[in-house]
């Protein structure tokens, strides 16, 4: 199949099938840059409405990097993948500060932005500048290793490679940006994981994969990474209507957001053997709980976390016991914090959060 044939089918095809999305209507690379960052991990039903959120609050890249990290954070809040914000905060700033709030508009240098990849910088550099540069993502993949019976890893560096070869030589040469979002539309609209729409397919006669019913099979990936179970207990320590929470640090979950004291373990404890072996909280008398939550199941990409909630009255023996980064936040001030999503649906069951 020749490559501009290829091009041809899928710029026809985007043309009567493709969504009506506000990233499409601009050439802003702010604004297509924004759009992909929040839709990496993250659902176009879902992501549609953080997007309009950003915009609203930050419809420049200048008022993005004028803007406080934590502020940045509340705004990302339920998106999950925090990285993602940190580092849409830091590239803004990148701009503004080193190229004086233009864009770069090359596939190379844009590669120099924190947060921008291969992927990202392809997009932004096509769509907004016309560069013929081929994206590849989990969509281009699929469609690419289907239609032309490609069995290679696509996490190897080698099957990576291979896939952007081919996906840089059947872009289009007139319309790269147009190219670009249709082969990624015809992913996640035709060529879909599960079940896709094979019968009424534009390539329905080419495909490798439909012609050899190896839909299931391709694209071949490696076995994804185990999941890792994590316990935590936290306890929720209140006083005068004030409860006692922390930021979280580096090199874990949430960095930069908000939670409670904690106790981790790899299996579940009982609330005896947790008193017991911390000293910090050796002075609490289990009297004292007034609450003792279910489970609450958080689900990451490669972690899965069970959370038990303590809630009891501060007690000053406790406070000489290694809680000195910790501090007491009214209910509005919570409500203002970036904070993970289990931590919101705690407060919001409790009713300390609307």
């Amino acid at each position: 199949m020749r490559n501009g044939v290829v091009a041809h089918k899928l710029i026809t095809w985007y043309q009567e099938n493709k969504r009506s999305l506000p990233w499409r209507t601009t050439k802003d690379p702010y604004k297509i840059w924004l759009s992909e960052v929040i839709l990496q991990q993250t659902r176009v039903a879902q992501g549609l409405h953080y997007y309009h959120r950003f915009v609203e609050q930050y419809p420049t890249i200048q008022a993005l990097a004028a803007a406080k990290e934590q502020d940045v954070l509340r705004l990302w809040q339920g998106l999950g993948y925090y990285t993602r914000a940190r580092n849409l905060h830091k590239g803004a700033r990148k701009v503004v500060d080193e190229y004086k709030g233009v864009f770069p508009s090359s596939f190379i240098e844009l590669q120099k932005i924190p947060g921008i990849g291969s992927y990202t910088a392809a997009a932004i550099a096509s769509i907004s500048f016309g560069e013929k540069i081929a994206v590849v993502d989990g969509n281009v993949f699929r469609v690419l290793a289907r239609i032309f019976g490609i069995d290679e890893d696509i996490l190897s560096n080698q099957g990576k490679a291979t896939f952007f070869k081919l996906a840089n030589e059947l872009i289009s040469q007139e319309e790269p940006d147009t190219f670009n979002q249709a082969i990624m539309e015809f992913g996640a609209l035709q060529c879909v994981p599960k079940n896709p729409a094979c019968e009424v397919c534009v390539f329905k006669k080419q495909c490798v994969a439909f012609n050899n019913d190896l839909q299931a099979i391709l694209p071949v990936k490696a076995k994804k990474q185990k999941t890792r179970k994590r316990y935590f207990y936290y306890f929720v320590f209140s006083k005068e209507k004030k409860i006692l929470m922390r930021q979280r640090g580096e090199k874990d979950i949430w960095q930069g957001l908000h939670d409670f004291f904690s106790v981790e373990h790899e299996k579940p404890f009982t609330l005896e053997k947790l008193i017991k072996e911390n000293p910090a909280l050796r002075h609490i008398r289990k009297s004292a709980l007034k609450n003792v939550s279910t489970v609450y199941k958080h689900v990451l990409s490669h972690q899965t976390l069970f959370a038990t909630f303590f809630e009891l009255p501060w007690d000053e023996k406790i406070q000489t016991h290694g809680l000195v980064k910790y501090k007491f936040f009214s209910f509005k001030q919570i409500a203002a914090l970036p904070k993970p999503v289990l931590i919101s649906r705690f407060l919001k069951d409790r009713g300390y959060l609307k």
